[in-house]
């Protein structure tokens, strides 16, 4: 027996059905000629208690002779009910059906068969039709196709729904099998076979039903175009629980599984594109996301000049595009340094009328969408597909509309942040010093790393700046944050740090300088309205300043904040200066010390910035630790010990933060160099020391300058005489250029001013800064130094260049 065999024979007779419906046979009268058990178990009379007893017994409503319909069959029994109220033998009242059959026309015969009246329970009578129209509209009426498979999972029968999805009435596919009827369908629910027979089989052999499996594939009738159904099946049996088959019900979920598709890719774009602010890897991105499971290949196209970061000049024609990244067959191509490529599109291509309009274009298998941000365009994106189906929809369009829009928000965020990385780049390198003048009290090498485009310009700095007495000032600092206001912030720090360097100030002096105009620019931030005082990037900032002097050999530091520099004597032995750390520019409070040691020639001294040591995956101890292993070559060209620490530290090229790198290998003034006298503070002293001073020039071959130096050593020893007390020193350098230093115990510096014509003093001073390069004032704990400087003589043999 087949499921549909069984279907056919089962038991459809309802409460009226005269062979189990409570019966009673009437005569033309209406008397009760015949009783059946069925009516003795509904209302309780025997048959001797109610044959020959008139009707109206049993129904004291039923007029005579109109107790039911004449004429009607026996299979029309139930569209003739009438609903009644019937008197049980005990007195009770029922609500029962009844229908009326007529037998003969016996009209006026006694005791002759007339009618037949079948009668049973109202509520068991509409619970019966109620299940009647369950099963005609699941066979008729039902959103959900049914079809019932037998044993051999052969096609049987199939509702109203389910012929309406194929198209074809059910004998064109009766008793085939369901994986002949969709050979290339699959499940695709995670943990259940993928095939129609095993998902069948297996509830044929263990009774449980399998529920809402998602079944992908297409209808017999049209092969071409994919389906995707709910589907549930449970196993069919008797009453004797022998097995029928199988019944399928299945609901074409097509369109609800594509918007949720479409919702996941969505989903799936938001997290996986932007995720960086390089414009070539977000095209990438968007390749990787829409190939396969949206597209069969994917291209992205950028503006020329957005992809530099610029702004889209107007006019001028269309725009030049570059192919950045592209996805077909599982290959990516693009999105890494130097992978992008110019393309053009002729005249008529969907390409060239999406650059032309402005809007999407739409053609066969190809959809051209626009990348625009704010009006301004970057490009285009282009889906391509070459299986079917190869028309996208309108939910398709709106999708792709939706996963480009969302590309060009992240695009025109990495457009914007590689304008203003490459300003505060290019801002930063003209910050920096472009070139340092050689120094004859050091050779020095350096190294500057900016940090990677996702960290942004930082605000490291260094410098090496001249002195007066052949000393150089050496200064490493790092301004907290990135971006333009680190890099102009930095900007300022430099150029303060050589103003007040040029003050010949001591270096806790200086940072004690620097730290009260850090504080007063946050203060002068703070004051004013609408300032958010968070992002005042001057506070915290950190700075290293050493003065080192080549005559005595001996480097005077301090810091704010900073790290400590390395030193490396002759020997190779690594050393870190005790030096008090005192606080962070611009937090105030706290003094600075210095600390000054003596350096033998050839001593190595490293400044560096906590980028250079420190890195995601190392601490600042194993970066100092790298450090000193490559400054323990020494007498390797500093060029070559800045190229081998940066490779060790920052081996990829960049890091999270900015990387500075002075390396500086100390010299001395040789014994030639230098001639130096104490004088007594007697007016005498000044004819001693113009003796001295041209006795020694002429020694050095320099008597061209015997006149501008005898000039101001006479006017600066008299001033010291008149103004000043204890003894004097005369010192004389023969450096780059020649210098004159006069030192006195007093504390007031001499000013230039302009005597008038009566005055009989106060042009000496004048007419020394007319003769001389440049002069100045130094102050010592032990009082002060005036000195003058003045270029040698074109073609001077005898004048020491500096190395490097």
């Amino acid at each position: 027996m087949n499921a549909w065999s069984a279907v056919e024979s089962a038991d459809f007779r309802g409460p009226l059905d005269v062979t189990r419906a409570a019966t009673v046979v009437l005569d033309a009268r209406d008397l009760v000629i015949g009783w059946s058990p069925a009516a003795e178990r509904l209302l309780g009379y025997t048959a001797d208690d109610i044959i020959g007893r008139p009707l109206e017994v049993l129904l004291p409503s039923a007029p005579a002779g109109t107790a039911g319909t004449a004429g009607r069959s026996p299979s029309a029994q139930k569209a003739g009910s009438v609903a009644r109220t019937a008197l049980h033998r005990d007195g009770r009242l029922l609500s029962v059906a009844t229908s009326v059959c007529l037998l003969a026309d016996t009209a006026g015969t006694d005791g002759t068969p007339a009618r037949v009246l079948v009668a049973a329970e109202l509520d068991g009578l509409r619970v019966w039709e109620s299940r009647q129209s369950m099963l005609h509209g699941l066979a008729t009426q039902s959103p959900v196709g049914l079809a019932i498979y037998d044993h051999d999972l052969r096609l049987t029968w199939f509702n109203a729904t389910y012929r309406r999805e194929i198209g074809l009435p059910l004998r064109e596919f009766m008793g085939k099998r369901a994986d002949e009827l969709y050979p290339r369908g699959e499940f695709v629910t995670e943990g259940y076979p993928s095939g129609l027979r095993a998902v069948m089989g297996r509830v044929l052999d263990t009774g449980e039903p399998l529920l809402d499996l998602h079944f992908v594939g297409a209808l017999p009738t049209d092969p071409g175009t994919d389906h995707v159904w709910s589907c549930s099946y449970y196993r069919l049996q008797d009453a004797e629980g022998r097995v029928l088959g199988v019944c399928e019900d299945a609901f074409d979920i097509t369109e609800r599984y594509q918007a949720q598709r479409r919702l996941n890719l969505l989903v799936d774009a938001g997290g996986r594109i932007g995720t960086t602010l390089d414009m070539a890897v977000t095209a990438r991105e968007i390749a990787e996301v829409a190939v396969p499971g949206f597209a069969d290949a994917v291209s992205v196209d950028l503006v020329q000049s957005v992809l530099d970061g610029d702004e889209l000049a107007p006019g001028g024609g269309l725009p030049s595009l570059v192919r950045v990244a592209a996805r077909q067959d599982g290959r990516t191509t693009g999105g890494e340094p130097g992978s992008a490529h110019r393309v053009a599109y002729p005249p008529g291509s969907p390409q060239y009328r999406s650059l032309s309009s402005g809007g999407l274009v739409l053609e066969e298998g190809t959809m051209v969408v626009p990348l625009r941000a704010g009006g301004t365009p970057l490009g285009l994106v282009t889906f391509v597909r070459g299986a079917h189906p190869s028309v996208f929809d309108r939910g398709e369009i709106e999708l792709a509309d939706e996963l480009v829009t969302r590309t060009a928000v992240c695009l025109d965020n990495a457009r914007r942040f590689t304008r203003e990385h490459a300003a505060a780049l290019t801002l930063q390198r003209n910050l920096l010093p472009q070139h340092l003048a050689p120094q004859s009290a050091v050779d020095l090498a350096y190294r500057y790393l900016p940090s990677d485009d996702r960290a942004g310009v930082g605000g490291d700095w260094f410098d090496v700046i001249g002195l007066s007495g052949a000393r150089v000032g050496l200064v490493v600092g790092d301004v907290v944050g990135h971006g333009l206001q680190a890099a102009a912030t930095m900007g300022r720090m430099r150029t303060t740090v050589r103003a007040l360097a040029r003050l010949d100030l001591s270096p806790d002096e200086l940072l004690s300088r620097l730290d009260d105009l850090v504080g007063a620019t946050s203060d002068d931030r703070t004051s004013s309205p609408g300032t958010d005082t968070d992002d005042d990037l001057a506070t915290g900032v950190t700075c290293l300043y050493a003065i080192y002097d080549p005559v005595s050999r001996r480097c005077t530091m301090a810091r704010a904040g900073h790290l400590p520099p390395a030193v490396i004597d002759p020997e190779g032995v690594l050393s870190f200066p005790d030096l008090p750390a005192g606080p962070p520019l611009g937090l105030g409070g706290l003094p600075f010390e210095s600390l000054e040691v003596e350096l033998p020639e050839g001593s190595l001294l490293a400044l560096f910035t906590d980028g250079l040591v420190e890195g995601r995956d190392r601490d600042i101890d194993a970066g100092l630790e790298t450090l000193g292993r490559v400054l323990a070559d020494h007498r390797r060209p500093l060029d070559e010990l800045c190229d081998r620490a940066v490779t060790e530290l920052v081996p990829g090229g960049t890091a999270a933060d900015d990387s500075a790198l002075l390396l500086v290998r100390t010299r001395e003034l040789g014994a030639g160099q230098v001639a130096a006298w104490e004088l007594p503070a007697e007016p005498e002293a000044a004819g001693l020391a113009r003796e001295l001073a041209t006795g020694q020039l002429r020694e050095w071959g320099l008597e061209e300058l015997s006149y501008a130096t005898e000039l101001a050593v006479s006017e600066l020893v008299t001033n010291a005489v008149r103004h000043a007390s204890g003894p004097l020193q005369l010192r004389l350098l023969r450096d780059l250029t020649l210098l004159t230093e006069v030192s006195d115990t007093g504390h007031t510096s001499p000013h230039l001013r302009h005597s008038a014509s009566d005055d009989e003093g106060g042009r000496g001073l004048f007419i020394v800064a007319q003769l001389v390069q440049r002069w100045g004032t130094r102050y010592t704990p032990y009082g002060k130094t005036i000195w003058t400087e003045q270029s040698f003589p074109p073609l001077y043999p005898g004048a020491p260049r500096p190395v490097g």
